[in-house]
């Protein structure tokens, strides 16, 4: 029987390899950066053309490669990172295991010039699909400009699944400014179809998070630096106003290498705690730099998701952090011991006190409990106390209606009034009390707002309660639906046009955008340098929050569960009506609680919101009678 197994040709090896490394173009963008910043490189420009699609060019003025290093360069698990098994516990460089060049060689056309520094000539390389194609010298700058054309050009598939370039933008600009992020002392541009979205100069880690995420947080970063024997974090994080209802401005950092964690992140919530609504997220950009022997970054191919040999010890000490430097800051609540002027107007203050005074507070039981041994916390049971009425101090949220026992009481004492009155003309009590709990409680047919959060509303068979937030968001959600299949909806235009700055990152996105939110009633035209006119927004967007509006909408199209395959304009209606629903919390009137039930009703699907989450769930009747016997 003839032998089966075989070893692969180099370039099959090496396409199945990039499957796992290069994904998309902001994997390249990735990887051609990081091998930037490990060539010692003081500027590095990155040019893209087409979303990445046709051309991601990296220029540096690091230190170059010889000819021989530019050909084994692209060569598999070829690095200068790593010499021995020891190294890998302590790597401090971006790149190590040699796969980037090799993969992105694999998947695409690649040219290559790179001239050392001191040599008087420099190399050029072409490579098609793991084929070097020429080689020669040439005559370049010194460092290395690598250009990646005609992405997936060999793999077909992956190609067509490539998305948007709206969207390949995005992911592109989310990479950039990662790296971009981590290495403030090294000067990043980022060129698009000949047009410059980012020109980041060399500067501190305030001056790259405040050229990168917006002027306006110039005045709300809180530093934060704490340093130990066995790790060292410093960074900055936002005040508590600047946090958002969903995720987009949280950096880790561990050496230098941009990391998600969740479990990291739970402390930063909870140093958070009580100063931010639950559902909110605050900004924060923090560096952790630890031995590289305590944490394993060779977990994951993008070298994202990293473990750490003590990771309690990580939680402990960054909430602590992050606690200390809001504390510090004045930014956590505090007490106020200033002494309140009025009080020096009171009558205990400014009158004497008289010895018959003192001979009265002397019997009282505060006065007792302050100077008799083993009082401080004896309770008064003959009921002479007033403490025993403690609890009234916590009544709070009594139904509009009189209690029956108050009810009842009061009936009792107006019995009194009437009990000189005849006894056939005395009505019973059994009377009064009905008359009287008719005149007290609400009409039930009329919707009740319960918490501010929930409307309650009788029907035949027994009661609902509805989930005021998630019913609007499926009403606003059909009407969405039916303006983008039917006709566009009525745009409310602005008496004076608004400008509207926005991140690279969120102008791109919202260019994408465009043509549907026209459908949908906003009037916006760009107005170059990332900056928009908003000229009208949707009927049912009230005045002046225009801005905030188009702002809310471009957060919640960005954290959109990428874990639901649907398509951008589904998207963009859900993230709509989420963002423009009523939260809970928000008072609602008679009329406006009617409106929703009557209009959440005559929805096509009434029961869930456009995610999943019910809008309203029934009590009948018999099951109330089951509930209480």
């Amino acid at each position: 029987m003839a032998d089966i197994i075989n070893l692969l040709p180099d370039n099959i090896a090496n396409q199945i390899a990039a499957g796992e490394v290069i994904q998309r173009p902001a994997s390249a963008v990735k990887e051609l950066l990081e091998n930037a910043v490990d060539a010692g490189a003081s500027e590095i420009q990155l040019i893209i053309r087409d979303a990445g699609k046709e051309l991601v060019q990296v220029i540096d003025n690091g230190k170059g490669m010889s000819e021989t290093d530019a050909r084994m360069c692209f060569e598999r698990h070829a690095t200068s990172k790593i010499q021995t098994i020891d190294d890998l516990f302590s790597i401090r460089t971006m790149g190590f295991r040699g796969e980037a060049l090799a993969s992105i060689a694999a998947v695409s056309q690649v040219e290559l010039k790179t001239r050392m520094r001191g040599a008087e000539i420099g190399t050029y390389i072409e490579i098609d699909n793991s084929a070097i194609k020429k080689q020669e010298i040439c005559q370049t700058a010194e460092g290395t400009s690598i250009a990646m054309k005609n992405l997936f050009f060999n793999v077909p598939a992956r190609r067509n699944f490539l998305k948007s370039n709206a969207a390949e933008m995005r992911h592109i600009v989310d990479e950039f400014i990662r790296v971009a992020m981590a290495f403030p002392q090294i000067q990043f541009t980022l060129t698009s179809n000949t047009q410059q979205l980012f020109y980041l100069e060399k500067g501190s880690l305030k001056q790259r998070i405040i050229a990168i995420l917006g002027q306006h947080y110039n005045a709300r970063l809180v530093s934060v630096k704490e340093t130990t024997d066995y790790m060292d974090v410093y960074g900055f994080v936002g005040k508590p106003e600047t946090a958002k209802k969903t995720r987009g401005d949280q950096f880790f950092f561990v050496n230098n290498r941009f990391i998600k964690s969740p479990y990291l992140h739970h402390a930063i919530m909870n140093a958070f705690a009580e100063m931010i609504p639950a559902d909110s997220y605050p900004l924060y950009v923090l560096f952790i730099d630890l031995d590289p022997g305590h944490v394993d970054i060779n977990v994951h191919p993008t070298k994202q998701e990293i473990k750490f040999d003590d990771e309690k010890v990580m939680y402990a000490f960054i909430q602590s952090a992050v606690k200390h430097a809001l504390a510090q800051f004045n930014i956590t609540p505090t007490l106020d011991f200033e002494l309140d002027p009025g009080i020096q107007q009171l009558d205990a203050v400014s009158k004497p006190f008289t010895e018959q005074q003192q001979a009265k507070s002397v019997n009282t039981s505060l006065y007792k409990s302050f100077t008799q041994a083993n009082q401080a916390h004896t309770i008064d049971t003959t009921g002479s106390s007033n403490l025993k009425h403690w609890k009234d101090l916590y009544d709070i949220g009594k139904p509009v209606a009189a209690p029956v026992n108050d009810t009842i009481g009061s009936i009792q004492e107006e019995a009194r009034f009437t009990s000189s009155a005849p006894v056939e003309n005395r009505p019973s009590a059994a009377s009064m009390i009905d008359e009287r709990w008719q005149d007290t409680t609400i009409d039930q047919k009329v919707p009740v707002q319960v918490h501010q959060q929930y409307i309650l509303s009788q029907i035949k068979s027994g009661f609902i309660l509805i989930d005021q937030q998630a019913a609007h968001e499926r009403i606003l959600y059909e009407r969405y639906q039916r303006a983008v299949q039917e006709s566009p909806m009525a745009t409310q235009q602005s008496l004076f046009p608004q400008t509207l700055p926005l991140p690279p990152a969120d102008a791109a996105l919202l260019t994408e955008m465009l043509p549907d939110l026209q459908v949908l009633g906003y009037d916006l035209e760009p107005f170059g340098n990332n900056t928009f006119v908003v000229r009208g927004t949707p009927a049912d967007i009230q005045s002046g929050n225009e801005q905030a509006s188009i702002e809310g909408l471009l957060e919640q199209f960005k954290n959109f569960s990428h874990e639901l395959k649907v398509p951008r304009r589904e998207q963009l209606i859900r993230s709509m009506a989420r963002n423009n629903a009523i939260p809970s919390g928000k008072s609602l009137s008679t009329r406006e609680m009617q409106n929703i039930i009557d209009e959440l009703f005559a929805c096509s699907m009434p029961n869930a919101a456009p995610g999943g989450k019910y809008t309203y769930i029934s009590f009948k009747l018999t099951d109330l009678a089951k509930m209480f016997g």
